[in-house]
């Protein structure tokens, strides 16, 4: 089935030089099927206007696009289309709920808000493998309030470190923000464990759900988390759209941080009423088209169905990780037992720039630098490291490719086979 979706996508029938194009990068950004692109021509040839905002036919058309697309997003991961708000990535979805409690801090939003305030003696918490989206907010909230920022540390398995977890969340803490899973090591962390410990001492859950939505069933209402965000361009869905996602009464509570046109009730001339969500997070013109095109692409998604794409993808990880084992000079980083089909590595000796160059040139597209995780990759020892990472339309033959490009690695650049560390020890 997943050999035939491969035709679905006209990008990977392109040729990098004279090999053909083995794309390993979805961790970063997804290909998108030939649906999903029609959806999006076919939105400005027949239905584009501005929605909320017209009573012609065009501006009926494209609103209601624009609200089947939210109902579709509910319909993938839980809860009601009243749930779903549109932003232009995770990135700012999860800036909007850190933003928002810091506006609700410093007394807006009213008595609603209040249930967001924090200063100092609470403290807000995060786990050492964060992508950054989901780290400096909390930074910047931590020093804007007074609160103090902790985080859960990683163990050399690339797992969370739960065994001090009730002294990290304990009853000054007030958000606990944390990743399904790391966009680095590929780890599914435990979410039931932490909410359950967020709900012992009544702190706001916020999950970062880019890494995981994609690939696997998600359910943002069986896991009881109070915000979540995830971007649909790695969903195989266009870019410059994500999704902030909370439950109805917190979202109606919390203070908007952009303001403006299409999110009021009222204005006069020195005071504005604000609409409930989720339009009172979506000031301005909204990207009706890439809406259009995401809900195509969950479409997609549902017809192969999710479970499936994620055992097709532990099986490509195995496939990757036990292989890779096998190529001298290469440190896998993390040995998680739950995970998804992605695998960052090490090679000694050779920058992981230089890796994902030669590997380049071989036709194989991967991701290197640190990948939005410096702290993750500080408690590794490492400043960067390659990452593959897989999804539907990947295949064993791409893993053959892959895998037969990074064996050459260490012998294009002239090193033995034998790693240093290991010529240092038997000397």
């Amino acid at each position: 089935m997943f050999s035939r979706l491969r035709g679905d996508f006209p990008i990977l029938r392109a040729r990098v030089g004279e090999s053909p194009l083995t794309y390993l990068d979805s961790g970063a950004t997804s290909q998108k099927p030939e649906c999903v692109i029609d959806t999006f021509t076919e939105y400005f040839t027949q239905r584009n206007a501005a929605v909320h905002r017209g009573a012609h036919t065009l501006a009926v058309m494209a609103t209601d696009t624009f609200e089947a697309g939210r109902e579709a997003v509910a319909n993938l991961v839980g809860g009601a289309p009243n749930q779903v708000v549109w932003t232009k990535n995770a990135t700012e979805a999860l800036n909007i709920v850190a933003l928002g409690i810091d506006r609700a801090s410093h007394g807006f939003g009213g008595e609603a808000a209040q249930r967001f305030a924090i200063g100092e003696g609470d403290s807000i918490v995060v786990t050492e493998m964060e992508h950054h989206a989901n780290l400096v907010p909390w930074q910047q909230l931590a020093q804007a309030t007074g609160a103090q920022l902790r985080w859960i540390p990683v163990t050399d398995d690339g797992e969370l470190d739960l065994t001090d977890l009730e002294t990290i969340v304990d009853e000054t803490t007030k958000v606990l923000a944390f990743t399904h899973v790391s966009n680095v090591l590929g780890t599914i962390n435990p979410v039931a464990e932490l909410v359950a410990r967020a709900r012992e001492v009544g702190a706001f859950v916020v999950l970062d759900a880019c890494q995981s939505v994609p690939h696997m069933p998600v359910d943002f209402t069986d896991l009881d988390v109070d915000f979540a965000a995830f971007s649909a361009h790695k969903a195989l869905g266009p870019t410059g759209l994500g999704v902030l996602w909370g439950k109805a009464e917190l979202l109606d509570a919390l203070p908007p941080v952009l303001t403006g046109g299409s999110m009021i009730t009222t204005v006069t001339m020195d005071s504005a009423e604000f609409m409930p969500a989720p339009q009172r997070f979506e000031a301005g013109t909204q990207p009706v088209a890439e809406v259009a095109a995401f809900a195509t692409a969950i479409g997609y998604l549902t017809e192969v169905g999710l479970d499936r794409v994620f055992d097709h993808e532990v099986e490509l990880g195995r496939q990757l990780l036990e292989r890779i084992a096998q190529i001298p000079g290469i440190r896998v980083l993390g040995n998680a037992e739950n995970r998804i089909g992605t695998v960052a590595f090490d090679v000694d000796g050779v920058h992981a720039h230089d890796v994902g160059q030669y590997l380049d040139s071989q036709g194989v597209a991967v991701r290197v630098g640190h990948h939005c995780a410096q702290p993750l990759h500080r408690r590794f020892g490492v400043t960067a490291s390659t990452r593959a990472s897989t999804y539907l339309y990947n295949n064993g033959e791409d893993v053959e490719r892959f895998l037969t490009a990074l064996a050459e690695v260490r012998p294009f650049f002239g090193l033995a086979d034998t790693p240093a560390a290991e010529k240092a020890q038997a000397s």
